[in-house]
């Protein structure tokens, strides 16, 4: 049963559509991520489900009610922003208790839903700590304490680790997902971060001007980006128009002749080779290394090919060769994917 639905949701500001009819289903206890760069909408699409924008056509239902008319403070939803915004006035017991001060929890049940949720967020016995005193990914976890302090039926996140550093927040997603889990918390969360999203969400929303370009699991939209838009939004590189030929075996292409995945469609597209579909190799295609990015347990080749555009590929650190080397490359199918040529 779907909790949350977008019913062909526009908003506009003046002349700009900022959401374009777009549909949107999360499930109850799903975790869904919408994803896209800056100006695609994702906000937008955050702040009219939380009642925070009005809409100018379409419908926003939780749990089949349908949402006009309902302030922000009668949805039921938890909300967390990227900059927090906890009163520094109030001490972190006083900041997670502060919904259910105004929801008039007795003062006894308050205190022992926020002991709870410090034991749930990693924060024990943290009451009477000053906000002021707490680092970045403690005043993250007491935000995200308070927000599920209500027990909201809809916990949505903005951008929630946007001014953390990478290594508490590749930590604090894995401990977000589990706790997720724990409570069965549907969430809606939007970022334009990949890698947070695939890490955190069962399915990822990827958004274009206003539009949804993309919706499915994280394995889905990788191993198969829905169009060139996408591909180049998830960071690949390699894509050159194609003639796939008949039989579905191979394609013509700027760098020569590629293998494609068995039954392939025949005829023109989009080829897109992932860097591990590029191999180093005693034959194949001739390039030479222009640069090297050093990506932890890999090696990115920046490669000039002897005919074709520029070529990405991944390659294990200790076979990286060298900046100016020449080597060759064969492409391995199971990486190359067709994808529709983009009409504009």
């Amino acid at each position: 049963m779907s909790l949350l639905e977008l019913d062909k949701v526009s908003v506009a500001y003046g002349p700009r559509t900022a959401l374009d009819a777009v549909d949107l289903a999360v499930a109850e206890h799903e975790t869904v991520c919408v994803l896209g760069p800056s100006g695609s909408g994702k906000s937008t699409l955050l702040r009219a489900v939380a009642g925070l924008t009005g809409i100018s056509t379409g419908a926003v239902r939780l749990a089949g009610r349908d949402q006009a008319g309902v302030p922000a403070h009668r949805r039921g939803l938890g909300l967390m922003f990227q900059d927090h915004q906890l009163f520094p006035q109030r001490d972190v017991g006083g900041n997670i208790a502060f919904g259910l001060r105004m929801r008039r929890v007795p003062r006894d049940e308050a205190a022992r839903r926020v002991a709870e949720l410090l034991e749930l967020v990693g924060l024990p016995g943290a009451e009477r700590r000053s906000v002021a005193a707490l680092s970045g990914g403690e005043q993250q976890r007491v935000a995200l304490a308070r927000a599920l302090a209500p027990r909201p039926r809809l916990l949505m996140l903005d951008e929630p680790f946007g001014q953390l550093d990478r290594d508490l927040r590749e930590r604090l997603v894995v401990e977000l997902r589990q706790l997720f889990r724990t409570l069965g918390t549907t969430v809606l969360a939007v970022t334009h971060d990949q890698g947070e999203a695939f890490a955190l969400a069962d399915r990822v929303v990827v958004m274009r001007a206003g539009r949804v370009a993309q919706t499915g699991t994280p394995v889905e939209v990788w191993r198969r980006p829905a169009d060139a838009f996408v591909a180049r939004f998830l960071g690949f590189r390699n894509l050159a128009e194609a003639t796939v030929r008949s039989g579905g075996a191979a394609a013509d292409t700027p760098w020569g002749t590629v293998p494609v995945p068995e039954g392939t469609a025949p005829g023109h597209c989009l080829l897109l080779v992932r860097p591990s579909g590029l191999r180093t190799a005693d034959d194949g295609l001739s390039a030479t290394v222009r640069a090297r990015t050093f990506r932890g347990d890999h090696v990115l080749l920046h490669l000039a090919p002897e005919r074709g555009p520029l070529l990405e590929a991944a390659c294990p650190l200790r076979d990286a060769p060298a900046e100016g080397a020449t080597v060759r490359v064969r492409f391995d199918a199971a990486e190359v994917v067709a994808l529709p040529v983009d009409p504009s």
